[in-house]
């Protein structure tokens, strides 16, 4: 009887312990669908984000090339995301050489378990890349625009992923990026200068000695992009956790909400105060230079912290806007260089003063400051000479600027043989300073008006 009892109470030990087992697999299986639905929805908020750029670009700069600006940012989006597939996510994640280079991954080849955490960085990559775009907005060839979107995203963004957040050499240092303030933003922004340098500024820009403000068309349009891109932000940085459980996802999604509006407040206050009017396309740049700002420590600073760097993110950028475009004379339509560059060294910085723990405020000493520092200054070296280096080799061969002409009529119809708007009704350039008293593009107007009409309607026109 002792030997029957016995065999029953193992054999229920038995099947119990299969049971837990069963369960654990199931919930370790249904955790890891849950970090890979989370991953993908953080994916799409950052693919969404390339409509926010798109609009603001649109709406900060002139009618007459919103066609030619959508292209690009839809032709960033879809060039580095097989640019990425096929080199960049191996050289960001691939076994590293030296700290410097991954060496495999190409294609994805063995990496078919994390084709997930692929798609969330192409994204990621595409976003580094049409930084630029808004930069070089009005004048820059088409052809070229996209030979720098190669540059940037096969050789220039892969490698400053690697040095961080590949186990390169700077993540050995502790250097700290949760999401992206140095290696999207501020990598990023250090092409646009480089880009803009070679480019120089837009005509009647830098002109009689005099810094001529050139007009966005469309505010409201760029008001909306930035609405999205602060939408796409919470899984630019929330969705950098990889993780549906992690704790930190909503000290994450507070210090980006608390950050973004401070840098709205700082922006506006201090415009209010140097203007003493409220600048809308400033304080709408403010919420950017905020989100920019807080994306390096989203994860280490507190909610008092990321209010602080948000609205200093806001009134750096308008410092630096005017020192950029002013003293620099780097002419930037819509503010890149300042929001992602200045704000994103600011960002960095501000994890050695503000991260809870290692931060200095916190009492933690300068070592997590020096380190954030060289971050900086290696990302902005690498990106300037490596860019700085494919432009100049470049402009040998092929002009990136198209020509006089092409942009006076505007790159709509000189790239796209297209328009974004109806032009009947008013000028070619609604929005074109007139202090030169010349009159050319304005007659081209009639004819671009005439090719959308249809042919028997434009032979009745003539035979009158």
């Amino acid at each position: 009887m002792k030997k029957i009892s016995a065999l029953f109470i193992a054999l229920f030990l038995l099947s119990g312990g299969q049971a837990f087992a069963a369960g654990d697999a199931a919930v370790a299986t249904l955790s890891q669908s849950m970090d890979t639905i989370w991953v993908m929805i953080a994916a799409f908020l950052v693919f969404f984000m390339h409509a926010g750029f798109a609009m603001v670009e649109t709406g900060f700069t002139r009618s007459k090339n919103a066609l030619n600006i959508l292209m690009k940012n839809l032709l960033t989006m879809s060039i580095g995301a097989v640019l990425y597939f096929i080199i960049g996510y191996g050289i960001m994640f691939g076994t590293s050489s030296g700290g410097f280079i991954g060496t495999n991954g190409f294609f994805l080849l063995g990496q078919s378990e994390n084709i997930g955490f692929f798609v969330f960085q192409a994204v990621f990559a595409a976003t580094c890349a049409t930084i630029i775009s808004g930069a070089v907005a009005e004048r820059m060839k088409l052809i070229s625009y996209i030979a720098v979107t190669i540059a940037m995203v096969a050789i220039v963004y892969p490698v400053v992923g690697h040095w961080i957040w590949g186990g390169g050499w700077l993540s050995e240092l502790g250097f700290t990026d949760f999401a992206g303030s140095t290696v999207v933003h501020l990598t990023g922004a250090i092409g646009a200068v480089v880009a803009v340098s070679f480019l120089g500024g837009r005509i009647e820009k830098y002109s009689n000695g005099k810094v001529n403000v050139i007009q966005g068309h469309n505010i409201p349009l760029g008001a909306l992009g930035v609405f999205i891109l602060w939408f796409g932000w919470f899984g630019f940085n929330a969705g950098s956790t990889l993780s549906a459980s992690d704790a930190l996802i909503p000290i994450i999604v507070a210090t980006t909400l608390l950050s973004a509006s401070g840098g709205v407040i700082g922006s506006a206050l201090y415009s209010y105060i140097r203007y003493k009017q409220i600048d809308a396309s400033l304080t709408l740049n403010g919420a950017l230079a905020g989100l920019v700002g807080i994306t390096a420590g989203t994860a280490s600073v507190s909610p008092i912290g990321a209010i602080f760097i948000g609205l200093i993110a806001g009134v750096i950028l308008i410092e630096a806007v005017q020192l950029i475009d002013r003293r620099v004379k780097l002419d930037d339509p819509v503010g890149a260089i300042a929001v992602h560059g200045v704000c994103g060294v600011w960002g960095t910085v501000a994890v050695g003063l503000f991260a809870v723990e290692g931060g200095l405020f916190y009492g933690g000493g300068a070592a997590l400051l020096l380190v954030q520092a060289i971050g900086v200054l290696a990302v902005i070296a690498w990106t300037s000479v490596t860019l700085g280096t494919f432009l100049f080799i470049y402009t040998r061969f092929s002009t990136i600027r198209v020509s006089r002409e092409e942009e006076v009529q505007g790159l709509d119809f000189a790239e796209h043989g297209s328009t974004a708007y109806e032009l009947r009704g008013g000028i070619l350039n609604n929005n074109e300073s007139q202090s030169t008293g010349s009159p050319f593009g304005h007659g081209l107007v009639d004819r671009l008006n005439g090719l959308e009409k249809p042919k028997v309607e434009r032979k009745a026109e003539t035979s009158v």
